[in-house]
């Protein structure tokens, strides 16, 4: 998503705005994670207590060694990947913005980290190209990254869970490669 700044003037700056890790698929899976922690969780200590704590099923019939105690590490497991999603989702991990000002000529990107900030700052002599990294297949991957001068990997503008259409990918790179006055590689 490019968005043009209004204060300098429309051909002087650009700024992408980059979503994060709030998006529906992770709400889905820590509800998921949720309800199947808890649920294993009940499980278990029906099984401990001969109480059904749970309205489905007779969880209080189930042994409780060896079943309850394995349901209950399930539950346990399950609980801490979704302390650790609901967290990555309430800092919104990943999100940021890619800004490219030609009258300083810098390139600054900012993402959320996990326990900070990351601020990249790049010079547009640094810059060698703009590169699409394109993969089709069972994990298919359209994202748009600077090549830089004396580098051999590529520093990614756009974020990973985004698989925008390919010809939408391919204009973006194009746009900005124009901008910065740098060859664009990746298109095939």
């Amino acid at each position: 998503m490019i968005i043009m700044n209004s204060v300098s003037t429309p051909s002087s700056k650009i700024e992408q705005e980059i979503n994060g890790s709030r998006k529906l698929s992770n709400y889905l899976i820590g509800g998921m994670l949720t309800i199947g922690g808890v649920g294993f969780i009940l499980a278990s200590l029906s099984s401990y207590t001969g109480k059904d704590l749970l309205p489905l099923g007779n969880p209080s019939t189930l042994l409780f060694v060896p079943q309850g105690l394995i349901m209950g590490a399930y539950g346990v497991i399950a609980n801490l990947l979704n302390l650790y999603l609901w967290y990555i989702v309430y800092i919104n991990f990943g999100s940021g913005f890619n800004s490219f000002d030609k009258n300083s000529r810098t390139v600054t990107i900012k993402r959320k980290g996990l326990f900070k900030e990351i601020d990249v700052k790049i010079n547009f002599d640094e810059i060698k190209s703009v590169k699409l990294d394109i993969s089709e297949g069972f994990n298919p991957r359209r994202r748009i990254g600077l090549v830089l001068k004396g580098r051999k990997k590529i520093l990614p503008l756009s974020s990973s869970g985004d698989l925008k259409p390919l010809l939408e990918v391919e204009e973006e790179g194009a746009r900005l490669a124009k901008f910065l006055s740098v060859n664009l590689e990746g298109i095939k």
